[in-house]
């Protein structure tokens, strides 16, 4: 069992990136709106948070259209993940890019997340697309009082 537990302690050391590293490889697992795995050529799996945006939960209404709107941009795609920090349960928090698309940035003008006010500076260019699909009523914008993630999580539901 100690054998196992060191293994595996390992194996969830690997798995995250230092800070202001790059990732390359192909998306492999699409989590949520917002979180994504991408496998490594050296075959690591790296948990990524996508930087500056906050995407519904998964029993939040448009959590799971948010879910699949990151499937449809990144599952089984290569990327690559500019990662400057690291958040305290471990995850890469990274802008991600596939095929040259900024997707972070892609998720706010779909209307399937919201700029995460508390990481982003206040001149954010996203304040702009989360105002324009808020405007146009596109994905959650449709709801006419949708509650942010970060009020949900704390039962703000």
């Amino acid at each position: 069992m100690k054998k196992l537990l060191v293994g595996f302690a390992a194996l969830t050391l690997a798995a995250s990136v230092s800070a202001g590293e790059t990732v390359t490889g192909r998306v492999v697992a699409v989590l949520d709106g917002d979180t994504i795995i991408i496998l490594t050529p050296s075959k690591q799996e790296v948990r990524i948070r996508l930087a500056e945006i906050d995407a519904p939960e998964k029993n939040q209404p448009f959590g799971q259209v948010s879910k699949r709107s990151m499937s449809d941009l990144a599952y089984g795609r290569e990327a690559r993940a500019e990662c400057p920090q690291t958040d305290r349960y471990g995850r890469s928090i990274c802008k991600v890019y596939v095929d040259g698309v900024y997707v972070n940035q892609e998720q706010i003008t779909r209307g399937l997340a919201w700029v995460y006010r508390q990481y982003v500076s206040s001149r954010s260019p996203l304040f702009q697309l989360e105002q324009r699909a808020r405007e146009t009523r596109i994905g959650l914008w449709l709801d006419s009082n949708p509650t942010p993630p970060w009020e949900w999580r704390h039962g703000g539901n």
